[in-house]
């Protein structure tokens, strides 16, 4: 499986998931657009869509760094051309660019609910949008093209809803894109899948938030191991589907074992099926 020469663009991706997942298709030689509004180093995270650039080309692939903001449409469309103009077309969008706050109902203020929706959901909706007719031309060229969501499965249960009502429903918007977007686009060859770990992923902006032990959480590299074998299955047979990350994992270390019963090395170092690794 390789993402070589694979035009890629990923919101959100100066840190954390979105970085992770792009150092994975930098490794096969992938071409990656960094789209996100770090420019400037931040007081409290790390990383800027420069120093992702760096780290990308230092794994192999090439990379565009590209100060975008997705609650602006016109930023969108500006970053999508300037992606297609520079690798001269877009075969993956990864939709991974996120507003969280973990909130009750009564200690959600008002902008803190318009964030999340206007980056979650509309940002996830219009990014999409602009990415598509440049999807539909990859399709046509057998460019195998996909887009992968950052969001959870759907499930109406309400344990999901009952601590952070705003922002359950702020991903689930997320992934109702995948749902509609996934029928609406399976005749023209273009996947539209989502993906979500099991556990919570260890990152600098999970760190941030009162009350989370990233003892128990994953590195981000297991999400990045899990995007990359889904953008590596082929779009006519691969779309609709809400991926749960080491399912993903375990149905290529189930399909090794079959096909490979000598093979023993683990996928990564770092990955195992421990619910809490």
């Amino acid at each position: 499986m390789s993402l070589k020469g694979k035009r890629i663009f990923i919101t959100g991706g100066s840190r954390g998931i979105g970085l992770a997942i792009a150092l994975r298709a930098a490794q096969d030689g992938a071409q990656i657009a960094i789209a996100a509004k770090t420019a400037d180093p931040h007081p409290k995270l790390p990383g800027t869509i420069f120093t992702a650039a760096e780290e990308i080309k230092s794994a192999g692939g090439e990379a565009l760094a590209i100060q975008c903001d997705i609650r602006d449409e016109a930023q969108i469309e500006s970053a999508i051309a300037k992606t297609v103009e520079t690798f001269g077309g877009l075969d993956i969008l990864i939709n991974n660019a996120s507003a969280i706050n973990l909130t009750p109902t009564l200690a959600t203020p008002a902008k803190r609910f318009d964030l999340m929706f206007d980056v979650n959901v509309r940002g996830t909706f219009l990014t999409s949008q602009a990415a598509i007719p440049h999807l539909k031309e990859s399709a046509k060229a057998g460019r195998n093209p996909h887009i992968l969501t950052l969001s959870p499965p759907l499930s109406m249960k309400a344990k999901w809803f009952k601590n952070h009502v705003a922002y359950t429903m702020a991903k689930y918007g997320m992934s109702m894109c995948v749902l509609g977007m996934s029928e609406e686009f399976k005749r023209e060859g273009i996947a539209v899948n989502a993906l979500w770990p099991r556990t919570a992923i260890d990152t600098a902006a999970l760190q941030m938030i009162p009350g989370i032990d990233t003892a128990a959480c994953r590195k981000p590299e297991v999400l990045a191991d899990a995007a990359h074998v889904i953008l590596n299955r082929p779009s006519g047979e691969c779309s609709g589907n809400f991926f749960v990350d080491d399912e993903v994992l375990a149905s290529v270390a189930l399909l090794i074992s079959i096909s490979m019963p000598w093979f023993q090395a683990p996928l990564t170092s770092y990955w195992t099926f421990s619910s809490t690794n």
